[in-house]
């Protein structure tokens, strides 16, 4: 007699430590097959406002990056990783039937086009007589501990924050799983891992001015987390330093391995919690787990306010009369607005898919603040060009900067030239992104209109 089987579909959950889905599922059955699925709705779509590819470079080398290292993980404890390239409501019925598994465990996922396919996922296997089993894998905090329901949370994260925080435990991580038991005479092909060019997707060009040097998966996730917690202790310094332009140690540059579910943000924040215990804890370690609220405070306002935070009004519902000017949003994309702080800026995204987190605001208020350019379409060239794009976080910063969002103060805006002097006095970063500046002084590098004289 066969044993029971269940798919466990990885999404944007790609690790084996804290991983419910996976847990769920060698808790239900005894043997599992994981698979993942190459979307090319994703891969190969367009986006909306701009007719720009939802998938740019950087990213799609990191996410190649993930899911080999998945496959090699999986290896160690004994499983494999069946790779597929297909819309996941055909894909897995196909997989139902070809090795008999009883059901599909996956994480959730919350936002519309993410929503759409888990629907028509369902659907597909409701035909069939199989089930979807969901559990949760993005937030710091369970839903079901918070002290109010999806429908009220505070719609400002400060609030959001106090309430939490003060009641609502984080509760331990999963352990990563010591065997998987794999069903391998299941007689089904593993798959071969597809390339960028099975995409129409071109190779980035590596560039030696990059803040980091990412690689993908959750092996370089937890390094990463190691070496900035324990082997630099530079989380020590974080608050002070967390707004710098240059290198990699300013910030802690978890965001791509969050944003794919390499790294737990329950596991960052047990070991900021060791770290402390070892070394004390100070405002910047707090600072750390700060940030990591602020993804759950997005998450939660895509979950409460749905497709509102793709629209224009935002989940303020208040509307402006933006631009949709071609030529501005081409010369800001470019980086050659003329504002040397912003163009810096445009060019780092451009070449490596990162840019500081001081530089998206700025970037993204110029757009819309000066430029008076449509922020949909700034949001959507973040989420072509990010290695870390995250829907929730993306979409409701915008929603923050363009003032349809969570912003308690009214019209916020940057004044760029002020925010170059004071986090690049010296010019430096303007001058290792546009290296035409290189012999300005100073006290004229941010200057408007220097990059065009």
């Amino acid at each position: 007699m066969s044993k029971r089987l269940a798919i466990v579909w990885f999404r944007r959950d790609l690790r084996l430590h804290d991983n419910e889905a996976l847990t769920d599922a060698l808790n239900h059955a005894e043997e599992v097959l994981p698979v993942y699925i190459f979307d090319p709705r994703e891969w190969q779509g367009t986006l909306a406002h701009t007719g720009l590819p939802k998938m740019g470079p950087h990213r799609a080398r990191f996410i190649l990056e993930c899911v080999a290292d998945l496959r090699n993980n999986l290896a160690q404890k004994g499983a494999d990783l069946i790779i597929r390239v297909g819309k996941p409501e055909e894909v897995l019925p196909k997989l139902i039937l070809e090795s008999n598994a009883s059901w599909v465990f996956c994480n959730r996922e919350r936002t519309t086009e993410e929503v759409m396919v888990q629907n028509a996922v369902e659907a597909a296997l409701w035909s069939i007589g199989r089930e979807v089993y969901y559990s949760r894998g993005k937030l710091l905090y369970y839903t079901a501990d918070l002290p109010f329901p999806i429908t009220q949370t505070p719609d400002v994260f400060t609030q959001f924050r106090k309430e939490t925080e003060r009641i609502t435990n984080v509760r331990p991580p999963l352990p990563t799983p010591a065997k998987i038991t794999y069903r391998e005479n299941a007689k089904i092909p593993s798959g071969e891992m597809p390339e960028l060019s099975d995409f129409d997707i071109p190779q980035p060009v590596a560039d030696e001015r990059a803040a980091i040097d990412w690689r993908g998966g959750e092996t370089a996730g937890l390094d990463r987390l190691a070496y900035y917690l324990f082997e630099s202790q530079a989380i020590a310094t974080y608050k002070e330093t967390r707004n710098g332009l240059i290198g990699s140690d300013y910030s802690t540059k978890f965001s791509a391995w969050l944003a794919f579910g390499c790294l737990s943000p329950k596991y960052i924040y047990q070991e900021v919690k060791a770290y402390e215990e070892k070394n004390g804890a100070n405002d910047s370690t707090y600072w750390v787990i700060f940030e990591l609220l602020w993804r759950d405070f997005f998450r939660m306002m895509g979950k409460k306010h749905g497709n509102a935070i793709f629209h224009k009004g935002g989940t303020k519902g208040e509307a402006k009369n933006w631009s949709t000017d071609a030529a501005a949003f081409e010369r800001w994309m470019k980086g050659e607005t003329g504002m040397p702080f912003i163009d810096a800026n445009m060019r780092e995204l451009a070449q490596t898919g990162f840019m500081s987190n001081r530089g998206r605001q700025n970037a993204a208020s110029y757009l819309v603040k000066d430029l008076g350019i449509d922020w949909r379409m700034g949001a959507e060239y973040f989420e072509y060009q990010l290695i870390d794009y995250d829907v929730t976080s993306n979409w409701c910063n915008w929603n923050y900067i363009a003032g349809v969002g969570s912003d308690p103060r009214e019209d916020r805006t940057f004044n760029i030239l002020s925010q170059a002097k004071r986090y690049d006095p010296d010019g430096e970063y303007v001058k290792l992104w546009c290296p035409e500046l290189k012999d300005v002084p100073c006290e004229d590098i941010h200057l408007p209109g220097m990059l065009s004289s």
